[in-house]
């Protein structure tokens, strides 16, 4: 076993509307670790709120992410998506390899359903260099590097939940090669 407290995280990540100050979260990620090492993951679509504003619409988002804005009119609603984040959340951190825009889609996203943030999230390159040995990170950065982001919320929480995954069975293998 590791000492590692992989536990305590979920790895988060949002695709959105654009880029513009005004956007709001579209498809929402998060992904943890079992105790066998695997990858779970939760992803959905989000259905926007009325009082977002349509002009933070980017058709270049939505041509990086491959979600049409009419998809979003039968997502599930932004209330279901943001509880059952906080119940997969629970007490633990959120990790993101961008927590500022992350911070501001949440916080989008959890105002609208009239719930109060008290998410922490941190960077998953300063938590992964605070948190895990030498020998293992190695390992975790060549996982980050495999394949293209893919620009969908699940895959990508899921890409950097597996990177720790590929760590901490690297450690527990004692620090064999995978």
């Amino acid at each position: 076993m590791t000492d590692i407290p992989f536990e305590k995280y979920v790895f988060l990540d949002f695709e959105a509307s654009g880029l513009d100050p005004n956007s709001w979260p579209i498809e929402l990620g998060v992904s943890w670790i079992t105790t066998d090492f695997q990858v779970e993951t939760y992803a959905n679509l989000i259905k926007p709120s009325p009082d977002w504003f349509e002009d933070a619409w980017s058709p270049i988002s939505a041509e990086v992410h491959n979600i049409p804005r009419r998809d979003l009119d039968t997502a599930p609603s932004l209330d279901v998506v943001a509880r059952d984040f906080l119940t997969i959340l629970g007490d633990r951190i959120a990790l993101s390899d961008a927590p500022a825009f992350e911070r501001h889609w949440l916080e989008t996203l959890l105002q609208a359903a009239q719930l109060v943030n008290t998410v922490q999230i941190q960077d998953f390159d300063a938590t992964t260099f605070q948190t895990f040995p030498d020998a293992a990170l190695n390992h975790i950065y060549e996982r980050m590097t495999r394949g293209r982001k893919k620009h969908r919320a699940g895959d990508d929480s899921a890409k950097l939940a597996e990177a720790w995954a590929v760590g901490l069975r690297h450690l527990k293998n004692g620090g064999s090669k995978l």
